[in-house]
């Protein structure tokens, strides 16, 4: 068998296995895009059926939740969309990440490449799904334009950004659930309980700004949802809002500490989870 991993425990091997991991972009860029044709192999209309099911879900939800809550069908419809769009992405990162290595089981020991590969592989494909779902976007832009300014261009950084915390987050918590499998449908459940915890289908500014003191306290605790931070810092360059820099701080924060912890991860089990598999 051979391992996947360079041998020692320190940070150094750990950071060489996350540079080695990106030097070979061609090898996950291409096992990335093959991941999406082999799923929709015998479709005609391929990964659009992914973007089809998620527009008709929002708009769905879009419709009652308007109602419900007595808000503007085109004020709340885009922010509905984008939510969603911005929500499959960060998901789709923690849902698979929990299993990246277990999934891989095969190619972790049977081909000499860094764990990382199997990571940058997972955020490409959520990456190429994000592209896909941004369709819906340009078609809302159609029926409810939006009045975008030029700090729209933020949604390209906000990306990154996601991206960076998609990949520490496969990184982590797939190195944990390798090891005690018990968490992967904790992570299921968990993601799940946060789609309704985040502002997706609800406006968080419509809850904080009530005349209920009482709903405004309790809508204000949203901001210890990280989650929330991560959303608005793509929806509102996305929507032409003004930009809240305390979202950005949040993130920053975030991806700075999730990464150092990662690395105290990827340096200490990084070599166990060929055995662990």
């Amino acid at each position: 068998m051979a391992l996947a991993q360079p041998a020692g425990r320190t940070l150094a091997a750990a950071v060489a296995d996350l540079r080695r991991g990106w030097e070979q972009r061609s090898l996950w860029g291409h096992l990335g895009w093959q991941d999406i044709r082999q799923r929709y192999r015998r479709s005609v209309l391929g990964p659009v059926w992914i973007t089809i099911s998620m527009a008709v879900t929002a708009v769905a939800l879009g419709v009652l939740y308007s109602g419900l809550f007595d808000i503007d069908l085109a004020l709340f419809l885009p922010h509905v969309l984008v939510g969603f769009i911005v929500w499959a992405f960060i998901s789709g990162c923690i849902a698979e990440g929990s299993e990246v290595f277990i999934a891989n089981e095969g190619l972790i020991k049977h081909l000499p490449s860094p764990l990382s590969v199997h990571v940058y592989r997972l955020v490409w494909r959520q990456t190429l799904f994000f592209l896909h779902n941004l369709i819906v976007y340009l078609v809302m832009l159609f029926i409810y334009p939006q009045d975008l300014k030029w700090t729209a261009i933020a949604v390209v950084p906000a990306f990154a950004l996601l991206a960076l915390n998609g990949a520490w987050v496969a990184l982590t918590v797939g190195v944990i659930t390798t090891r005690f499998r018990d968490i992967l449908p904790i992570t299921q459940s968990v993601v799940q309980l946060m789609f309704f915890l985040t502002p997706i289908v609800w406006v968080y500014d419509e809850l904080v700004n009530s005349p209920n003191p009482d709903v405004a306290a309790r809508a204000r605790l949203a901001e210890f949802n990280p989650f929330l931070h991560f959303v608005e810092i793509v929806r509102r360059p996305l929507l032409g809002q003004d930009q809240l820099w305390r979202h950005w701080a949040v993130v920053l924060v975030i991806t700075a500490v999730g990464w150092a912890l990662t690395m105290l991860v990827l340096r200490r089990y990084r070599s166990r989870v060929s055995y662990w598999v």
